[in-house]
């Protein structure tokens, strides 16, 4: 019987550069299923923050991992990875190819490489002692704390990701181990999937006019007003989802630190940063099929339809594209 590793396709790329339409039209080609890999569109009541698929744009395409959790419960890398192996089987079931599509690098990783979370046991009382001393010292201190301790890490974790900066200095208070080392360790192992990982990429002033535009489209469309419902639903600035982009500055806004101006440069800024820090974790990736929209211009066709063209040769090329129906030839 010849073996198969069950088929895969990511696609991913920093924020703004086009993922959702995209995702949406290679998943009727392949006969594919999305997974978020989004660490905001999980949550209920968040939505034009997280620039959010609308039902009516997924286009009878089954989306998954969106929706899913209220804002006042805590997502995490080790809660994606469960959630989305779980969507997983049920769309191998149905004879589908589950599309990863998102911009959290870390939870594409945890899953195309199976990445064993076990090592990394919580520490509930060390996690309490951190936040408040982020709540008193500040998330700088904090962060000096990381790079004393792993300085990879730290260097790999903006200063404002009080999440990931707490549970790197939990992992190594837990385990004397540097979280990085333990990623990188993980990073190299063979992929648990035939997969294709592309990344969607553009020239980097247009992605940042697009973000900026992005940002406008949202407050024109209530960010505001949508901060200020989840404020009345008892949401507040400790919590998980109101660390997300857009929100925190909005929230700032809202309760007088900053003007509504001084929030929307931030929004922009911060997002700005943040496309970029995306694209340097992708470059760190292996086996990544790079997709620059500027390559993908020009006559003979829109830059979608090539793009789309691209996508499918490489899915061809890869065996991905009828992998389900070979795997049940042989099981008969």
């Amino acid at each position: 019987m010849t073996k198969y590793k069950q088929p895969l396709i990511i696609l991913t790329g920093p924020t703004a550069a086009g993922k959702t339409a995209l995702s949406i039209q290679l998943a009727k080609k392949a006969g594919g299923e999305i997974i978020s890999a989004d660490s905001m569109q999980i949550y209920r009541h968040m939505d034009i923050g997280s620039a959010k698929v609308r039902p009516e744009e997924m286009q009878g395409v089954r989306h998954h991992l969106i929706d899913v959790m209220d804002p006042s419960e805590e997502f995490n890398v080790v809660i994606f990875q469960k959630m989305a192996k779980e969507c997983m089987e049920g769309i191998y079931e149905r004879g589908h190819i589950p599309i990863l599509t998102g911009g959290t690098g870390f939870y594409i990783q945890a899953v195309l490489y199976d990445i064993d979370f076990t090592e990394n046991e919580e520490d509930a009382a060390y996690r309490k002692e951190l936040e408040k001393l982020a709540a008193e010292k500040g998330k700088a201190f904090l962060h000096r704390m990381l790079q004393e301790a792993d300085e990879a890490s730290a260097a790999a974790i903006h200063e404002n990701n009080t999440k990931r900066v707490i549970r790197a200095l939990e992992f190594y208070k837990m385990t004397g181990k540097k979280i990085s080392e333990h990623n990188e360790r993980e990073r190299k192992k063979e992929a648990a999937y035939q997969a294709c990982y592309f990344v969607l990429d553009e020239e980097r002033e247009s992605l940042y006019r697009k973000i900026d535009s992005r940002v406008d489209g949202m407050i024109e469309n209530g960010l505001v007003e949508e901060v200020k419902r989840l404020r009345q639903m008892g949401c507040h600035k400790n919590m998980v989802s109101m660390q997300g982009l857009g929100y925190k500055e909005i929230l700032c806004f809202l309760e007088g630190e900053i003007s509504l101006e001084r929030a929307i440069y931030l929004i922009k800024r911060d997002t700005r940063h943040f496309a970029k820090r995306q694209l340097t974790w992708f470059r760190r990736e292996k086996d990544v099929i790079w997709v620059s929209k500027n390559d993908f211009s020009g006559e003979n066709g829109t830059e979608e339809e090539k793009i789309m063209d691209f996508l499918l040769k490489e899915l061809e090329d890869k065996g991905i594209l009828g992998i389900q129906e070979r795997k049940r030839e042989d099981l008969c």
